[in-house]
């Protein structure tokens, strides 16, 4: 009795292979902290602004290793929104600066540097009155994230300040601002654009966008 031929396997082209599909997941829990173990930490360099240190440590891996790390008391962000004339698209206090780091002028919001145990919505008062002489008659924490955890521990906290009052800026001596306020749709088109490339200014105005975008 014949029998029937057994069935070929499929052919597949040369450097080709079936990939997996993504498995949904949903989003990873908050780990608990796990820090390092400090053996040395010797200041290497320190100014006005941040203090360099150079670091031999145990990671929480157990690996052995040394940083150098730029250490630095933190900053606030201040994005600052007029919402009187429209919630979807409301104005926003940018800043526009030289940069020399960068080498050239950003667009920015309003930020600066904590001082050494300073309250962080204090500060960000500070910040916006000396910047724009704006005041906020209210405020709420939106975000807070490092921008280069690799060498920086500079934290940026991100306050969302609403209720515009309008005031006399007075800046510090070494800062040249030019102050604009913008529509939210065309800040983001200059995100879009490459015109900003701040990444406080991305993270928070981006974050923000989608967040009232859900309302």
């Amino acid at each position: 009795m014949p029998t029937k031929p057994a069935k070929l396997a499929k052919k597949t082209k040369p450097g080709k292979t079936k990939s997996k599909k993504a498995q949904k997941t949903k989003a990873p829990k908050q780990q608990p902290t796990e820090t390092a173990e400090l053996i040395s930490s010797v200041v290497v360099y320190e100014g006005p602004l941040f203090r360099v240190r150079h670091d031999k440590l145990i990671e929480p891996g157990g690996k052995h290793s040394e940083r150098d790390v730029i250490r630095h008391d933190g900053s606030v962000v201040i994005l600052a929104i007029d919402r009187s004339k429209s919630k979807k698209n409301p104005w926003v206090v940018i800043e526009r600066q030289y940069r020399h780091a960068a080498n050239q002028f950003l667009w920015e919001l309003p930020a600066g540097k904590l001082e050494a145990g300073e309250d962080p919505l204090a500060g960000a008062k500070r910040e916006l009155e000396e910047e724009t002489g704006y005041k906020a008659k209210k405020w709420k924490p939106l975000v807070e994230y490092y921008a280069s955890p690799g060498f920086l521990g500079e934290s940026m906290k991100v306050f969302l300040a609403e209720g515009l009052i309008p005031g006399d800026a007075h800046p510090e001596e070494d800062e040249q601002i030019e102050l604009r306020l913008v529509k939210l749709s065309e800040a983001l088109k200059m995100i879009e654009k490459g015109a900003i490339l701040d990444g406080k200014t991305l993270t928070s105005v981006l974050l923000y966008a989608r967040l009232i975008a859900k309302k």
